[in-house]
């Protein structure tokens, strides 16, 4: 629940997840309306997104992906607020728009191209008036605020820039730097490229990669391949201050921007999830040979990592590839796919996976689940397990029970250990956590290939 900007309007973003549908309905409340009940804009959830920005001249402006997968704003009339009568305000483009915001009287659209930031501001009839040039490629994020506002604020990073806020004048269309961390590190003794590889299917997957000046690409390079692919959600270049230290000692940082993600719209989400999942592993697999085959590394040198979904990732690609992979970090990850819906919040995961009481999911589950494709006679890559005892969104007898898994079937040289930090949920529950939790990853990762 949520207001507008004038506190006029109340609304109501509800969706139905745990029934496999992926969209909400937005309902609303005018309180200066003698009817005291909430009304629909769009009444039931089904499989669209509908996001409130604005009020402007009496109508609502919504950012959707009912008719673009892409997402397009559109402007709705609450008193006749059926989809033959909305009004495109900024239509659907190649690119995904990944947020809109408003302030000043202004629209600011960030669209991702490639997977960096592009931001246009455009007025509320939806004309372009200009681009806000950003620093380099990477990660702009913020640009919202009230009508009245001169100015907004935005953050802007990437792999090797760290988050700088801007001060942007609206008028002028000017960003000036706001606030800059101070972070001992020298961005330009670094390199980042981006590639775009074949995966399995012959899909393009963009990958970043992250080394420092003067790297040979002989084969030896300790490498951690980063992957996430699921929920929408875009693995986009963003800055850590705990990568510093994996870069400085000579390792390759790599993020796979698999399918499942939103790196470009519902088609590239819709591709990695349930029934097309396998396309995500594939896709992560196809980022490890395409790095082996460029020489930056190889099979005894290549670390996987991923938290979460990524987590689900990592498990099930060391299963299907173990000899590919030399070191593995399951973080926090849904390992047991035949009853994740049964704990906390994994029934609203549903809809991205599908469900094994539905017969049809239960064989696609099976097929790539983490824990039950665990097979005795297999070497395993090295692997360090991690979890945390007060996780509620993942909870932690998924790592525990693949961890027990792998230890009772793989009876091999490499180690297989699990780390479970105490009071601290789905993330590190503060700073020391998680320079500790980053501490012992690397320290596991380098013994292994010292």
């Amino acid at each position: 629940m949520f207001t507008d900007e004038e506190e006029r309007y109340v609304f109501l973003n509800i969706s139905d997840r745990g029934k496999a549908k992926d969209g909400n309905a937005l309902w609303y409340y005018d309180s200066k309306s003698a009817d005291k009940k909430f009304k629909p804009i769009v009444a039931e959830a089904d499989k669209y997104d509908y996001n409130f920005i604005d009020e402007y001249n009496g109508r609502f402006l919504i950012l959707t992906n009912d008719g673009a997968q892409n997402n397009r704003l559109i402007s709705v009339d609450p008193n006749n607020p059926q989809p033959a009568n909305w009004k495109t305000v900024i239509a659907e483009k190649p690119e995904n728009i990944s947020s809109v915001s408003s302030a000043g009287g202004k629209i600011f659209v960030t669209y991702m191209k490639d997977v960096t930031s592009r931001v246009y501001v455009y007025d509320f009839n939806g004309k372009l008036e200009r681009e806000v040039k950003l620093p380099a490629l990477g990660t702009a994020g913020g640009f919202g605020g009230e009508k009245a506002d001169k100015f907004v604020f935005y953050t802007f990073t990437s792999i090797t820039f760290p988050p700088t806020i801007y001060r942007y004048d609206i008028a002028t269309g000017k960003s000036t730097v706001f606030r800059r961390p101070e972070v001992k590190f020298t961005p330009e003794d670094y390199v980042t490229e981006q590639v775009f590889y074949p995966s399995k299917d012959g899909t393009k997957i963009p990958m970043f990669i992250t080394y420092k000046k003067g790297l040979l690409k002989n084969g030896k390079n300790p490498t951690m391949l980063y992957g996430y692919g699921g929920f929408n959600i875009s693995s986009t270049p963003s800055f850590s201050p705990t990568r510093i230290t994996w870069l400085e000692q000579g390792g390759i940082f790599c993020i796979a921007n698999l399918r499942g993600g939103s790196e470009y719209g519902e088609k590239w989400h819709e591709a990695g999830m349930r029934f097309k999942k396998q396309n995500v592993f594939d896709d992560f697999i196809a980022a490890g040979e395409f790095l082996i085959n460029k020489k930056y590394t190889s099979p005894d040198y290549l670390a996987v990592q991923g938290g979460s979904n990524g987590g689900t990732l990592v498990g099930a690609v060391i299963n299907q590839r173990p000899e590919l992979f030399k070191v593995a970090i399951p973080q926090v990850g849904v390992m047991d796919m035949l009853r994740f819906h049964k704990f906390t919040i994994g029934w609203n995961w549903i809809a991205e996976y599908g469900s094994s009481d539905n017969a049809d999911d239960f064989k696609n589950l099976l097929a790539y689940s983490p824990v039950h494709n665990i097979k005795p006679g297999i070497n395993y890559p090295s692997t360090l397990v991690t979890t945390a005892d007060h996780d509620d969104r993942v909870v932690p007898a998924h790592s525990f029970k693949y961890a027990a898994t792998l230890q009772e079937h793989y009876k091999g040289t490499n180690p297989v250990m699990i780390r479970i930090d105490v009071n601290s949920g789905h993330g590190a529950s503060n700073l020391k956590k998680g320079l500790e939790t980053a501490a012992d990853i690397y320290s596991f990762t380098f013994t292994i290939w010292d």
